[in-house]
């Protein structure tokens, strides 16, 4: 079985080395074929040059570069159609969360089809962890959904469902709730986070709200117009 571990990368030059050293410890302990797909969402501060630096020498990383700066969705997008494994993992860059705690997520894939983590503790700060509590009770009450922690990066997807995504921008926020719509079951496991070492958040807390909003309102209005039939067998 392969697995793809899929990295959206902006401006995270500091990120990469120990990143892809963690995962690669991490997946050797079970999986004997894997690949790590970089997508960089047009950086500007050299994330570039190291990646393809790493690609030259390490068969298992695969990189893909934006010509400039689309968002987390599109690379997300752009990951789910190149990637080859039967199972997917997405996780960000920034090193918050750890790729050791795909094996907290790994027994129940079992049973669902995708498992989203669930960040126990939160070491963003106040102001993000409300801006989260609040983004997530709106959602869910839009969505008539209980995801708890949609934002949370490390999610686990078999393959066939991240191959039926068809994304717009802003819809990385409600991967589990869109695996729900089209009928597949959703789990939500806690996992570890932590504070970052390198570099700085490239979103503002409160931004983003009013956008988050509006795409709340789009997928609720997807989930009562989804087409949702069988046809019959001989």
């Amino acid at each position: 079985m392969e697995i793809s571990v899929i990295i959206p990368v902006y401006n995270e030059k500091d990120n990469i080395k120990p990143m892809i050293e963690k995962v690669e410890n991490a997946l050797k302990k079970q999986f004997k074929n894997y690949e790590i797909i970089y997508v960089n969402d047009g950086s500007t501060d050299g994330s570039e040059e190291i990646l393809n630096s790493i690609a030259k020498t390490n068969k298992n990383v695969k990189v893909f570069h934006f010509t400039e700066n689309n968002g987390q969705t599109a690379a997300l997008a752009a990951g789910f159609e190149k990637c080859n494994g039967d199972l997917v993992v997405t996780m960000d860059g920034d090193m918050q969360t750890d790729p050791e705690d795909i094996y907290v997520l790994l027994p129940y894939i079992k049973e669902y089809d995708v498992v989203n983590g669930k960040r126990a503790t939160r070491e963003d700060g106040f102001s993000r962890k409300l801006a989260s509590q609040l983004g997530n009770g709106i959602r869910n009450f839009i969505t008539n959904d209980n995801i708890t922690d949609t934002g949370c990066p490390l999610k686990l997807f078999k393959k066939e469902v991240v191959k039926k995504f068809q994304l717009f921008n802003g819809m990385h926020r409600f991967l589990p709730t869109l695996a729900k719509i089209y009928g597949h079951s959703v789990i939500e496991v806690p996992v570890r986070h932590y504070d970052r070492q390198f570099g700085t958040s490239k979103y503002k807390t409160w931004g983003r709200a009013l956008r988050g909003l509006k795409d709340a309102l789009a997928v609720r209005w997807m989930k009562s117009r989804v087409l949702m039939y069988k046809i019959k067998e001989d």
